[in-house]
């Protein structure tokens, strides 16, 4: 944990790993960004210009005024992401879990459609060198060992990533440099009348197509926010002048490459200006350093996508999924359905459109919708924060604009590519909102009870030696969110449902809270050394593992003599021997119910499916399998009909 804050502060490493985590995609944009502007339009000042103006001033409103300045204030106890921020708003408003899924799932279609483009761009500079070579086969065998290596934990390679952006960006810089030297005049292109001027003299339509490829240059911006809690605001801030000034400098010099060839149309395909305005000797070591720094960026992104996976686990936004911990770094984790599920992905993207250009079409329309819908929750958060609301109103006016022209732009592409990652999100969505609207289907139909008035009847079980004992210590997991409830099932488990005696019956119940990573517990004698309550308080980030967390809160209760789990069979109580524990995880199965309109039993089907795709309760939270009772009760959504039967005889 400490290391974890050291990195937080400002320091040499967390300026590196800031290099290394967070500007992989935004920092690999310049492999394809000009190429998307140029497309199949002639050369003219004009255009290069205008491109490079609207690229700089598009990662200043964009990328540093929105995330670097503004969106990384909302940050939740030092982490960032869509989840994150939705945690710190979404007692506000209830509606707010809409933008939260949508951009969540858009996100994740990102990180489908980062891989190949990026990997991609950076395998066909050799094209330049080597004709005809087989890319597609290259970009496909780099991808799969790419996902092949997630189980095993990046946190070895991960501390090269920094050294190896750093080399990267100052790459970038440097051959940028080497050409605006040529030309110092294309300084200009910074004045943002050159982006007015392209985008006024050309047609609607054109206008829309060219700022959908600007929009290319900005992508990693959300990712930025969601490494926050890795490498901490001040890291990111600072880092974030170098990254932006090399790649500045870059642009500029691929601009003054393509002015030389003013007025020519040209295939930017082979005729690449990132790799064109590298020396001829160099060039085989820039697109191996091109290379690397493709796979980092999308390194990034697979890994935010577990992330963003596993938060949405825990705030009952996705189907419980296995989540392994291959190494002991914070925020490793790895996901195998989810690993699989994205190289798929990938590599269907690689199969579809084959080569970057084509690719381009596809990539952005997905983010600007991420990123709309950060503008929102943002702006809710500006508002708990007492932000005076004509700044909030400026603020959302401002970006509503900027990314509704971007999002406009891009969907100009949807059926050059655009449709793609819009499929992969609305899939994505549904899943989402199956799980969240589902569950808020069944807890209508819970049925709580009011616990107290069972005291008695739990104390007369507990001695009753002529009902065999079940366990020594019986747990149940509860979802009752006060201590004076209990849902009707789990009463009718231990007093109907073979009546299950034990010597002290204890009631788990987990609340997911806003705070990234607290760990917390509250214990409450309901009929002491009988009946007893323990409330975890988790973090959205910390794994669920109950066997483990109630293990712990029972030996301190122990310890501290509040509770005595010595067997109380005769022959092991006069050994000192601790008795058994048994848990009961109690499966609500649904059944079909005429109360349920039509949407709601769509859902419900839906949700059976998943849920057999799911991991069981008791595996969601790591429970010891060979101490648990799964039991499954019906949910009763409907009282039955009155049926009418007479008797004859």
């Amino acid at each position: 944990m400490s290391n974890h804050k050291d990195l937080q502060k400002l320091s040499a490493a967390g300026l590196l790993i800031s290099l290394g985590i967070i500007y992989g995609d935004i920092g690999t944009s310049p492999l394809y960004v000009f190429k998307a502007i140029v497309g199949t339009n002639h050369i003219s000042e004009t255009l290069i210009l205008g491109g490079v103006s609207l690229i700089v001033w598009t990662l200043t409103l964009q990328t540093t005024l929105k995330y670097v300045v503004i969106t990384l204030r909302a940050d939740n106890k030092g982490e960032g992401g869509i989840f994150s921020l939705f945690s710190l708003v979404r007692r506000k408003a209830k509606w707010l879990i809409v933008p939260a899924v949508v951009g969540g799932c858009a996100l994740l279609a990102d990180g489908i459609i980062t891989p190949p483009i990026t990997i991609s761009s950076a395998i066909e500079g050799l094209e330049t060198k080597i004709p005809h070579l087989p890319t597609v086969q290259i970009v496909i065998a780099i991808i799969t060992a790419l996902f092949i290596i997630q189980q095993f934990g990046t946190s070895l390679v991960g501390k090269a990533f920094g050294p190896i952006m750093f080399i990267w960006f100052t790459m970038m810089g440097v051959l940028g440099i080497s050409y605006i030297a040529k030309s110092p005049g294309i300084i200009r292109a910074l004045n943002p009348y050159y982006a007015y001027q392209l985008l006024s003299s050309s047609s609607s339509h054109s206008a829309f197509i060219i700022l959908g490829a600007v929009f290319l240059c900005t992508t990693g911006a959300e990712a930025l926010y969601s490494d926050l809690g890795h490498c901490g605001k001040q890291n990111i801030r600072i880092s974030w002048v170098y990254v932006k000034a090399c790649l500045i400098l870059n642009y500029l010099g691929q601009a003054v490459w393509l002015l030389q060839s003013n007025g020519a149309i040209m295939d930017l395909n082979i005729n690449n200006p990132f790799y064109k305005i590298m020396p001829e000797w160099f060039l085989v070591f820039g697109i191996g350093i091109a290379t690397v720094a493709a796979i980092i960026a999308s390194q990034a992104l697979i890994s935010g996508s577990f992330t963003l996976i596993a938060e949405a686990v825990r705030l009952n936004l996705w189907p419980k999924v296995r989540i392994n911990y291959p190494s002991e770094q914070k925020g490793q984790l790895y996901v195998p359905s989810v690993n699989w599920l994205l190289w798929a992905g990938c590599i269907g993207v690689v199969l579809i459109f084959r080569h970057s250009d084509k690719m381009e079409a596809a990539y952005g329309l997905s983010i600007t919708v991420a990123m709309l819908m950060t503008t929102i929750l943002v702006s809710k958060f500006l508002k708990r924060k007492k932000v005076p609301a004509y700044i909030i109103n400026t603020f959302l006016a401002v970006y509503l604009v900027i990314e509704g022209t971007f999002l406009t732009g891009n969907l100009v592409k949807f059926l050059h590519g655009g449709w793609f990652t819009l499929s992969i999100g609305l899939i994505l969505f549904i899943v989402m909102w199956t799980w969240h609207t589902a569950r808020k289907i069944r807890n209508r139909y819970v049925k709580f009870v009011s616990i107290d008035d069972y005291y008695n009847i739990i104390n007369e079980l507990s001695a009753d030696e002529s009902v065999p004992k079940y366990a020594s210590q019986l747990v149940y997991l509860t979802s009752a969110n006060f201590n004076s409830e209990i849902e009707s099932k789990i009463i009718y488990s231990i007093l109907q449902k073979s009546p299950k005696r034990a010597d002290v019956y204890w009631l788990v119940h987990v609340d997911v809270v806003d705070e990234p990573y607290k760990r917390e517990y509250e214990v409450d004698f309901l009929i002491p050394n009988k009946l007893i309550r323990i409330d975890f308080k988790l973090g959205f980030r910390v794994e669920q593992q109950i066997n483990l967390l109630f293990r712990r809160v029972v030996e301190d209760l122990v310890k501290k003599g509040e509770v005595d789990i010595t067997s109380n069979y005769k022959s092991l109580n006069k050994h000192k021997i601790v008795g058994d524990f048994r848990f009961v995880v109690i499966e609500k199965l649904f059944s079909r119910s005429h109360s349920l309109s039509f949407y709601e039993r769509f859902v419900m089907d839906l949700y059976s499916y998943l849920k057999h795709l799911s991991l069981s309760e008791e595996r969601g939270f790591g429970l010891d399998l060979s101490f648990v009772t799964v039991e499954k009760v019906p949910l009763m959504l409907s009282i039955p009909e009155a049926i009418e039967i007479h008797r004859v005889n």
